[in-house]
């Protein structure tokens, strides 16, 4: 059964009106309540508040990480554990095929379930799962493979256990050995990009986000917490954040907005998974052009680049 927002409830009417107009065969009503639906999604779509969006990009029906591996990729075998500690389930790795292309595929898998949502800690992964990005990573770059890093999670996960087995300096790790790493590198926000959870992974030559999915320094329950202790800010928190993909495109602190389905991945995984594979290829494929040196050098200005501003012109 779908899962609609609050936002979504007149689709759910006339959605709900179609299935039962379905039901009798009546032909006619369909015809009307199809136009109807269409127009509705228009009108409800294309005019989403921040956090309307943020609600997207934590739909609990949107795809996972897992999810786009097992609609990409083919004869793929998962490399586990960060041969030190433990495997992290928060963090999956993948070695295998996308279309002609073999690469390796690192993601933040949430889970769905009480019970799978434990198993993979929310989507929150612990210091080994980053070492074992991490140690993926080295292996794509010993045999020159390109790599796929999905982003989503609600941050890196704070417990105790984390911090004592150095949780900001597997981050850290992650920020400086994927920012000088010999292979072509993109990462795409899949849902949520919390904070150093996100960063982590997000080191690459290229740096995209799904239509529907935020990258945020902090959630903005927290920042409404914070700012004004009254979790009914939540609104104007999203909107002062400035986390969604427009935004941060036009910031330039992200390379491209990769479109998705138009009522969300959620209703199309099918063609959101696409419209990811198409994206990686075309990527790949235009890294693939440059020589190293100057693929190197280019995401050293970009990575330089963040955060850099002008100073207004003092009037004379």
């Amino acid at each position: 059964m779908a899962t609609y927002l609050p936002f979504e409830e007149k689709l759910k009417e006339i959605e709900d009106e179609i299935a039962s107009a379905r039901v009798r065969g009546d032909t006619e009503a369909i015809v009307i309540l199809e136009k109807d639906l269409e127009k509705e999604l228009g009108k409800v779509y294309k005019n989403l508040s921040d956090y309307q969006k943020l609600q997207l990009a934590r739909h609990p029906d949107r795809p996972y990480a897992l999810d786009y591996v097992r609609r990409l990729m083919h004869d793929a075998v998962e490399i586990h554990g960060d041969r030190t500690y433990r495997d992290d389930p928060a963090i999956i790795c993948y070695l295998g095929y996308i279309e002609d292309q073999k690469c390796v595929v690192i993601g933040e898998q949430k889970g769905r379930g009480t019970k799978n949502k434990l198993k993979r800690n929310f989507g929150m992964p612990h210091p080994e799962g980053y070492r074992k990005a991490l140690r993926a990573a080295k292996l794509a770059e010993k045999f020159k493979l390109p790599i796929l890093m999905l982003i989503d999670t609600p941050g890196a996960y704070p417990g105790l256990g984390a911090e004592e087995r150095g949780q900001s300096e597997a981050i850290a790790r992650n920020l400086l050995e994927l920012s000088r790493l010999n292979t072509a590198t993109v990462s795409v926000v899949i849902g949520e990009g919390g904070s150093g959870g996100a960063l982590a992974i997000g080191v690459a030559d290229r740096l995209a986000m799904m239509r529907y999915s935020i990258f945020s320094v902090i959630s903005p329950e927290g920042c409404a917490a914070i700012l004004w202790n009254d979790p009914s800010k939540v609104e104007q928190a999203t909107k002062a954040l400035k986390i969604t993909p427009d935004e941060l495109l036009k910031m330039g602190l992200i390379d491209d907005i990769v479109d998705e389905p138009l009522m969300g991945a959620h209703r199309d995984k099918e063609a959101a998974a696409v419209a990811v594979g198409d994206y990686f290829l075309s990527q790949v494929s235009a890294l693939k052009e440059m020589d190293e040196e100057t693929r190197l050098q280019k995401r050293y200005e970009k990575l330089m680049g963040f955060g850099a501003f002008l100073e207004p012109e003092k009037k004379k």
